[in-house]
């Protein structure tokens, strides 16, 4: 019902956000056959997906070998690591309707890649596992047309190749980076990505084989078109409308230079990202020093948090540090543009420590981005340790690279990432501990031990080593720890790295159908929110590979269903 007001539009699904959530959310609607309308404030679509992997964490997945049994499993996994912190209906429902969720998209046409090997966060925990992560199948972007194509959001430019043009699959990368080694395969993929490439650029300003969280936005916004749904972009919501009773019944829309009342009569979903671009929200609601960058899409600013406030919706309670991390560089792109770049990977090659100012290490560098983070702040407390330095010789800089440093890297765009102050470079220990400000003698301490645990292949100060999620980004080749190595080939580098949120978890009550709570814990009738708009149902912990990504469709995947069918 959307009572007798005038309406510039009625539809009768709302969605708020283009990221995965929303646009799931809209897709599920559509196939129901609710007429769906997407809006996005900016002119890209994809939100922080498009720059993610896309990767969505379901415990359960029908491509598991025993689903039951691993769904049980995640279930004491999550009991576990997050206790009483979040309610427990919002991850029994995660669970019990994540794999249906992907079988539902499945139908649609969007489809996913089983990652067998990708190891959960907190393997040390029980319940862990692997094989829970699913990738998103690549996607042509041809099949949107040049005009549709073109408002799909582009990866993080370093996270690709040619500028951000060419976008490749991490075993893509592997078998691109054995090159260097002269392996057959190496070529074949590079001949097989280049050639496409080629004839892409021709007709479009970049690469049109998707993959990643790029793929996901795009094929969602794809199926989404085939089921009469549509998507409006520079659209700011500035209000929602609510009835007499309470109700949530549409939003006021700026679109186009003008205003548009639209009407909503089955509900509006918001899928707005949370506030990981906010700098007042930041500082307002993270840990100290609040971080100054993120490396989400600049939309994310807790407009539509604030929307549902309004509308009577109430904020969750805040838990731990209201967010999910990324360590990240930042550097300065030759456009002058900031580089925000998170160090998901290389921090477990060996030969690389991290350390504060005192020169030692806080932390096993080859824990997950959001452990590496939480370990800063806390050394932070004692010691200052932010930026945190990751600190390596040459030989492990050319062979593995460093955040925006390739693997062999042509020394005249090496000396430009030393000029910028993006790399730090000594001809001894103590000349880089000068150079980047912390303790010599703390330094070549921390490298000492260092080098001893590279010859006994024992790290016995953090156990870096000893668990199957580092080994999985070390070097298998590496013995006899595929996560330690020496540094004793001069010179010596080191490279900054920052607390950066990819996600805040801080967001709206809701229950286990995706339903905004008030603060009395009665549902707002219409209203919705899912992905990061929504209270985190992990309470800022983060237990696999695409847990954000997994909980947004899922829940986008119930609040359509309870829109379309009441329950």
């Amino acid at each position: 019902m959307t009572d007798d007001r005038t309406w510039d539009r009625e539809v009768d699904l709302l969605v708020l956000g283009t990221g995965a959530a929303g646009l799931g959310a809209a897709v599920v609607g559509a196939g129901e056959g609710l007429s769906t309308l997407v809006l996005e404030k900016t002119e890209w679509l994809g939100g922080t997906t498009a720059y993610s992997a896309g990767t969505c964490w379901i415990p359960g997945h029908r491509h598991q070998q025993d689903p039951a049994a691993d769904r049980d499993a995640a279930e004491r996994y999550l009991d576990a690591l997050v206790g009483d912190r979040a309610p427990r209906a919002l991850r029994e429902a995660y669970l019990r309707h994540g794999p249906a969720m992907i079988d539902h998209l499945d139908r649609l046409g969007v489809g996913f890649w089983h990652s067998k090997t990708v190891v959960d966060y907190h393997p040390e925990i029980t319940g862990s596992g692997t094989g829970r992560a699913l990738e998103p199948q690549t996607f042509d972007g041809r099949r949107l047309g040049r005009a549709r194509f073109g408002r799909v959001r582009g990866p993080v430019p370093e996270f690709a190749l040619f500028g951000g043009t060419l976008m490749v699959r991490r075993p893509e990368v592997n078998d691109l980076l054995t090159l260097f080694r002269g392996s057959p395969r190496g070529a074949a993929v590079a001949l097989r990505l280049g050639m496409r490439w080629v004839l892409d650029r021709l007709r479009y300003p970049r690469g049109t084989r998707l993959a990643m969280g790029n793929a996901l936005v795009a094929n969602l916004y794809h199926r989404l078109r085939r089921h009469g749904g549509d998507v409006w972009f520079t659209a700011e919501t500035t209000a929602l409308e609510t009835g007499a009773d309470g109700r949530v019944l549409g939003a006021v829309v700026t679109h186009r230079g003008r205003t548009v009342r639209i009407a909503a009569r089955r509900g509006v979903v918001l899928a707005c990202g949370g506030f990981p671009a906010s700098a007042r929200l930041r500082h307002e609601h993270l840990p100290q020093p609040a971080p100054q960058f993120t490396r989400a899409a600049d939309s994310a600013t807790g407009d539509t948090i604030a929307l549902a406030r309004a509308a009577g919706g109430a904020l969750g309670e805040p838990r731990d540090d209201n967010a999910m991390w990324f360590p990240s560089s930042i550097g300065r792109r030759r456009d002058g543009s900031t580089a925000v770049f998170p160090h998901i990977w290389d921090r477990a090659k060996p030969g690389i420590v991290a350390v504060n100012a005192d020169g030692r290490r806080f932390v096993d560098e080859s824990v997950s981005y959001h452990r590496f983070v939480r370990a800063m702040y806390a050394a932070h407390e004692h010691t200052p340790s932010i930026p945190a330095w990751l600190v390596l010789d040459a030989r492990t800089l050319a062979r593995y690279g460093l955040g925006m440093i390739y693997p062999h890297l042509p020394a005249p765009l090496l000396r430009r990432h030393l000029a910028g102050g993006y790399l730090h470079r000594g001809r001894t220990l103590r000349e880089l501990a000068a150079s980047i400000g912390v303790d010599p003698d703390g330094l070549a301490r921390t490298v000492d031990a260092a080098n001893h645990a590279a010859r006994t292949g024992v790290d016995e100060e953090f156990g870096k080593g000893t668990s199957p999620f580092g080994h999985q980004y070390g070097d298998p080749q590496h013995a006899p720890n595929p996560n330690l190595g020496a540094i004793q080939h001069p010179p010596y580098y080191a490279m900054a790295v920052v607390p950066t949120p990819l996600s805040t978890t801080l967001g709206l009550r809701t229950d286990d159908r995706a339903r905004v709570l008030t603060e009395g814990g009665e549902p707002v009738p219409g209203l919705y929110a899912c992905g990061a708009d929504a209270q985190s149902l992990t309470a800022s912990e983060y237990p696999g590979a695409g847990c954000q990504v997994g909980a947004g469709l899922t829940f986008g995947y119930l609040a359509a269903r309870h829109a379309a069918r009441g329950r």
